[in-house]
């Protein structure tokens, strides 16, 4: 589980599904802090006078507290500005160190989706750590994490997100699967028709199952088709879906290519996804802690 959330909170109805998400993701003994963004001025020339600075900081603090007081959350508080609510948020990560940043759907989704806005898609794009979307209305009815997948294909990216949400299901007492959507290929196209027939599919998915099977710990599940939709299908019978990236942003360029900007948009449950910066993070934790040497331990005499 995480050790430090940064959840990206504002007046609407996504920064409360972001905390029952966050709840969830949080380690016991792990640190939340709410994090609200109010947007200075863009324009360098034109700057924020102090009473506008101010008057935004107070505003930004009476509604930290009136929804730790609704919600009932224990988190440290924090209130920041900024150019956008993303760059807010990728700046409280970096300088508290976080290692997963929680946002809301867009205000605009259907109940029950993972839909990006633009100030979701900001939080996703170059973030400093993992990141987790919350579905629209998931504060209403937070489900528990008994159902873990993970979007597998793979890559290096995919490896790790196995691996990580392999780790986690541990923790959190969850199943785990793993999906591999096979991809239909252009080449099998022509004039708007698949050459590709039934027989062959039956082998593609068969063979996907397989390298799904052979993940250690891992149920398998495969199936033909475009990998968006596939795996927003998939989603549906889950209680977290855990993707990969494949670099810092722009988010066009994470694993599966548009797929997780396309997921991002359908899915029917939480989404983690696991950016380059992640991975490092992950990376580092576990080299230290094997090569940490355990410190003795000391008693004192009766």
């Amino acid at each position: 589980m995480f050790k430090h959330v940064i959840i990206g909170v504002d007046e609407r109805q996504g920064g409360r599904d972001a905390i029952a998400l966050g709840r969830r993701l949080v380690d016991p003994s792990g640190e939340t802090t709410l994090v609200n963004v109010h947007v200075a001025a863009a324009d360098p020339w034109r700057g924020t006078s102090p009473a506008e600075e101010a008057a935004e900081h107070e505003k930004s603090i009476k509604l930290l507290a009136s929804l730790q007081e609704q919600v009932g959350v224990e988190a440290r508080v924090r209130t920041i500005g900024a150019t956008s609510p993303g760059r807010g948020l990728h700046i409280a990560a970096e300088e508290d160190k976080a290692d997963l940043l929680v946002v809301g759907s867009s205000h605009m989704g259907l109940l029950g989706r993972v839909l990006i806005g633009d100030d979701t898609r900001a939080a996703l794009d170059g973030a400093p750590c993992a990141v987790a979307i919350a579905p629209a209305g998931y504060a209403r009815e937070p489900e528990l994490m008994r159902e873990i997948g993970v979007g597998y294909n793979g890559s290096p990216e995919s490896e790790h997100a196995v691996a990580f949400a392999r780790r986690l299901a541990k923790e959190l007492g969850a199943n785990l699967s793993a999906f591999e959507a096979v991809a239909i290929p252009t080449y099998a196209f022509t004039g708007g028709y698949a050459l590709v027939d039934q027989e062959t599919i039956d082998d593609l998915i068969d063979s996907a199952r397989e390298r799904v099977a052979a993940l250690p710990g891992v149920e398998a599940h495969a199936a033909y088709g475009y990998p968006d939709e596939e795996l927003t299908v998939y989603s549906a019978s889950l209680d977290l879906l855990v993707v990969g990236s494949r670099s810092y942003g722009p988010l066009g360029r994470l694993v599966h290519g548009s797929t997780t900007l396309k997921l991002a948009r359908t899915a029917r449950c939480p989404l983690l996804v696991l950016t380059r910066a992640a991975r490092v993070q992950d990376t580092g934790a576990q080299d230290e802690a094997t090569t940490t040497p355990a410190q003795p331990v000391t008693r004192s005499l009766p």
